[in-house]
């Protein structure tokens, strides 16, 4: 059951499920060398880049030869509604450099303007609180993205664009627009099953419709349990997420089948990275890595 072809399609997770970003108390007594040795432990050959990892990018590809893994791509904050452009072009640039540097080609880039994923008293399903924008808006962040788009495409990058809960694109409507409104050969989907999922979308919808244009797949999947008790219970995303609103591939309530099957058949290159964040302390980083890893295997024989 070989769907892809492991020359063009690789397999990397993410550090957030050792420690996390936004909450760094989680999983804080977990250092760099642990987390990356655990994931190629479990079988992964790539990851993204975490708080701890060594700001010298030779150091970082030092220690991730020495285990066989590479890096995936990163995360970058872009805030082009509240910047100058030009200021945010030199940063991405910066995070362009390091990453080429440590041999990645993509970079997942999510507007921040007004977020409100890292506020903790904000309810992320009920009341009106994320940002929205208006029409003037969306023609700065759409033509922004795609000259970034742009600057990325001319070093051998693919910009992937992150819809994410609590931000500016978080629902199927605003991705839909955001993907209308940008250069399609320079703008990209990084496509997260768990965001869609947590947005109320269907995230095989969202990927039949957007197939050639994903650049990047975030493998997240979701407790609805617990989404529904963030909603009930007016839950901040990092308090869904601290209470186990996400999980691995296999282990929640996303059906991930059609959705290999959809990035098999789209001719999807590039990288599956497991992203689920949760609680260290209450899901072991190393088990739950294994987890992913062998439901992966099992499901598209990679």
């Amino acid at each position: 059951m070989d769907m892809f072809d492991r020359s063009k399609v690789f397999l990397g997770i993410a550090p957030i499920g050792w420690c996390n970003d936004d909450m760094p108390e989680l999983g804080a007594e977990n250092t760099f060398r642990q987390t990356v040795s655990e994931m190629a432990l479990a079988g992964f050959t790539g990851c993204e880049i975490g708080n701890k990892y060594p700001k010298d990018p030779a150091e970082l590809k030092h220690q991730l030869d020495l285990r066989g893994m590479r890096i995936a791509s990163r995360w970058f904050s872009s805030f082009l509604l509240t910047k100058p452009y030009d200021e945010v072009e030199a940063e991405f640039k910066k995070e362009l450099d390091f990453l080429a540097a440590v041999g990645a080609n993509r970079i997942n880039v999510s507007e921040q303007s007004g977020s409100i994923q890292g506020r903790t008293d904000v309810p992320i399903l009920t009341g009106n609180h994320k940002p929205v924008m208006n029409d003037e808006q969306w023609k700065v962040f759409c033509d922004g993205l795609s000259r970034l788009g742009r600057v990325a495409a001319d070093r051998g990058f693919k910009l992937c664009f992150h819809h994410h809960m609590g931000t500016v694109v978080q629902s199927a409507e605003e991705t839909d627009r955001m993907m209308e409104n940008t250069d399609p050969e320079t703008v990209f989907l990084c496509y997260d099953t768990g965001h869609f999922t947590f947005a109320d979308e269907d995230p095989l919808a969202m990927l039949k419709k957007y197939g050639s244009r994903i650049g990047h797949v975030h493998l997240k999947d979701m407790r609805l349990a617990v989404k529904e008790q963030a909603r009930t219970e007016g839950w901040s995303f990092l308090t869904a997420v601290r209470r186990g609103a996400f999980t691995v591939p296999g282990d929640g309530d996303v059906n991930f089948d059609p959705v290999f099957a959809e990035l098999s058949k789209s001719g999807y290159t590039g990288w599956l990275l497991v992203e689920a964040e949760q609680d260290p302390a209450l899901a072991d980083p190393l088990e739950y890595a294994i987890k992913a890893r062998a439901y992966i295997r099992e499901h598209t024989g990679l």
